[in-house]
């Protein structure tokens, strides 16, 4: 059992703020972040960290408007599937779609905001969390090792891994989530022009709601876009503010 010391040492170590990054490794990070998106290669093996967002989105905003979430599968080529019931129409069932593009940017926007305060080790166990909470719902084995390798990972820096190593990779992660938020929805409209993915998300939500399917692609774009700007001030802007003063 840990002593009265122990828990102290723990929450101050979770919930403590650690030292201000160096502005080169927000930099550098950043840059990482960005290159994981824009070269191929790298993206398709990145991008299933994007899908693990763009799914955990859907079941949180399900569970959120009442719906029961029935589970949720991620397959090898990245794509992946949420199924919950309840009423087929609806808000609840216009937000859980509408979840699912966004969540990726909102989670890296939470994870500025964390950053912004120095709650490094925070962020990581919260990471570590909200994908144990996700594989208590996945139902196929690739789903499964994704998430057990994802947050044997996580948790590996968070314990083990020194106080920069630690940064280095939460601030890349951050930024890896705020641009990969945005390529997937350009991807998804390019798949729509060319006749494909008639039942993707925003398809489905100008079914419900009688708005053009190319307007719930603005909506992402914009949320997304927005997030990156945010989420870029929190993580760099006092850093240049510094430089510029």
């Amino acid at each position: 059992m840990l002593s009265i010391d122990g828990v102290t040492d723990l929450w101050d170590q979770l919930f403590g703020a650690q030292p201000d990054p160096p502005g080169m490794l927000v930099l550098l990070t950043a840059v990482a972040g960005f290159l994981a998106v824009a070269i191929r290669p790298v993206w398709r093996v990145a991008r299933n960290a994007v899908t693990i967002a763009h799914e955990g989105g859907h079941a949180l905003f399900a569970l959120l408007t009442g719906r029961k979430l029935r589970g949720i599968r991620l397959e090898f080529d990245t794509s992946g599937l949420t199924l919950s019931a309840g009423r087929p129409t609806g808000f609840g069932m216009i937000l859980t779609l509408l979840g699912g593009y966004i969540a990726p940017s909102l989670v890296g926007l939470l994870g500025a905001w964390l950053l912004g305060g120095n709650r490094i080790t925070l962020l990581l166990w919260l990471a570590v969390v909200l994908l144990l909470l996700m594989l208590i719902n996945i139902r196929n084995l690739f789903g499964a090792i994704s998430l057990l390798v994802t947050g044997a990972i996580v948790f590996a820096v968070s314990w083990y891994a020194e106080p920069d190593v630690q940064a280095a990779f939460a601030y890349a992660g951050v930024w890896f989530l705020l641009f990969g938020g945005i390529r997937p929805v350009f991807e998804l409209q390019n798949l729509r022009s060319r006749g494909r993915m008639r039942d993707s998300d925003p398809d489905q939500l100008a079914r419900l709601t009688h708005l053009p399917a190319l307007f719930w692609v603005t909506v992402f774009l914009a949320v997304n876009v927005a997030a990156l700007l945010a989420g870029a001030f929190l993580l760099a802007g006092q850093w240049i503010l510094t430089l510029t003063t």
